[in-house]
């Protein structure tokens, strides 16, 4: 991908910022303030001179000036073009300053002059080093006398066995029996390799990791030699692994004050609450499970211009027990309503959780390529349970097929009941945690 379209896609995300902005009658000063960024990193992202790495800074612009659930998923999928672009980008400049150091005059290190070829760029004959005279120079010795007859008398021996071994063989030849024959016949063709001899053909099968496995080929079907086409040139190699990249945030929020956490401490040993973007890290110091809910958004996005078609999105119990009795911790207080932005909704409480299309979503299948990536947004909730949990999709792709698992990080996702729980907020500019005041 060229810079051109590279600074298109950052420019198409810009457009949308820019209008979000200016729909939302605030300064770049105020949203800076409130998002806890400079006004100038804003306006950079507004004008198209930056692109930022991680998506959730534009998730929380975007639902500060008030985007709806449509402008929320157009924004997220513009960044990830945007950002593709970016790498694509970077690895175009990479790979032109490669070549470009490996042109007609590469240079050479001190003392090694760049015109003299390989040594594999100039076969020799076995005669060559030894029998071919130097030119005559000053500074070259001519060959020796005794030098010339060893050499003479080395090619002689060398002659006569190469005579004695063809004699033996005619002899080998005419005293075999037809048996014989076919075995040096056998012998001389070409041998299979244990690959070609087992003849499987690449038939990927569904799988918890999501790799292909393969399965043989039907019988009485002709298929052309391993690693050549019918007309006899090389084939191109099968490819192999998931066809599509996926990005997953395990702890994505309806807003900054939606979110809470159950965390086995006293509110005294417990951190501040994170900012959106700084959840993962705050989970896994604290220990925190979600409470009541967690939101999961799932991006996939495919690789090359194959088409990838995603077939089903299941939900998949690990272990389901009481509600963990912890004490409850809120992110924030005072931020009023947010979007309500529920792609697909999961009711762990139910004997057999199922991700469900929310009203206005369409259910699957799905169609992705790397021009064209899906986010989906799963908000999984129980009222009484303690339950660990995870995704799979259903993926297709010209013949091949698999199964792809979503989780956190290896882990699958945990999510638990807090009712009757003790509950602490942390008010915006305060020092310390201080029970929850309902409403």
């Amino acid at each position: 991908m060229g810079t051109a379209d590279s600074t298109g896609e950052a420019e198409r995300l810009a457009a949308l910022l820019s209008t979000l902005k200016e729909r939302s009658g605030l300064s770049y000063g105020a949203l800076g303030k409130r998002l806890h960024l400079s006004a100038s990193t804003l306006h950079r992202y507004c004008n198209g001179d930056a692109v930022p790495a991680d998506f959730a800074p534009l998730n929380r612009f975007a639902r500060l000036c008030r985007a709806t659930p449509e402008e929320l998923v157009e924004v997220h999928r513009r960044w990830i073009l945007a950002d593709a672009a970016r790498e694509q980008r970077g690895k175009g400049a990479g790979g032109a300053a490669g070549g470009a150091a490996g042109s007609d005059a590469p240079a050479a290190d001190p003392g090694t002059p760049a015109d003299l070829p390989d040594a594999d760029d100039t076969p020799m004959s076995p005669e060559t080093p030894d029998t071919q005279e130097p030119p005559d120079s000053p500074s070259a010795p001519r060959p020796r006398p005794r030098r010339r007859l060893i050499l003479a008398a080395t090619a002689g021996v060398i002659a006569v066995a190469a005579t004695a071994a063809l004699l033996v063989g005619r002899l080998v030849d005419d005293g075999a029996g037809a048996g014989a024959g076919q075995a040096a016949g056998a012998a001389r063709g070409p041998v299979a390799s244990p690959e070609a001899a087992e003849s499987p053909s690449p038939s990927p099968s569904g799988s918890a990791s999501g790799k292909p496995s393969a399965s043989p080929s039907p019988s009485g079907t002709p298929s052309a030699s391993p690693g050549s086409t019918a007309e006899g040139k090389p084939a191109a190699p099968a490819p192999t692994g998931v066809p599509f990249h996926a990005s997953v945030r395990a702890h994505a929020w309806e807003n900054q004050c939606s979110q809470r956490y159950l965390v086995d401490r006293e509110p005294d040993a417990v951190r501040p609450p994170p900012v959106e973007q700084d959840a993962p890290a705050w989970v896994a110091a604290m220990g925190a499970v979600s409470a009541d809910e967690q939101v999961v958004e799932v991006t996939l996005q495919g690789k090359g211009s194959e088409t990838v078609v995603l077939q089903a999105l299941h939900v998949r119990v690990v272990r389901t027990g009481e509600p963990l009795p912890w004490t409850d911790y809120g992110t924030g207080v005072g931020c009023g309503g947010g979007v309500a932005l529920r792609t697909f909704d999961v009711d762990l409480d139910q004997g057999s959780p199922a991700a469900r299309a929310a009203e206005g979503q369409r259910p699957f299948p799905y169609k992705i390529s790397e021009s064209d990536p899906e986010m989906f947004r799963v908000t999984a909730h129980t009222g009484g349970r303690d339950v660990s949990w995870y995704l799979e999709v259903e993926w297709s792709s010209g013949e091949r097929q698999g199964v792809f698992r979503v989780d956190d990080r290896g882990r699958p996702f945990r999510t638990s009941a807090s009712a009757g729980r003790p509950a602490y907020d942390y008010p915006p500019g305060a020092s310390e945690w201080s029970e929850h005041q309902p409403g």
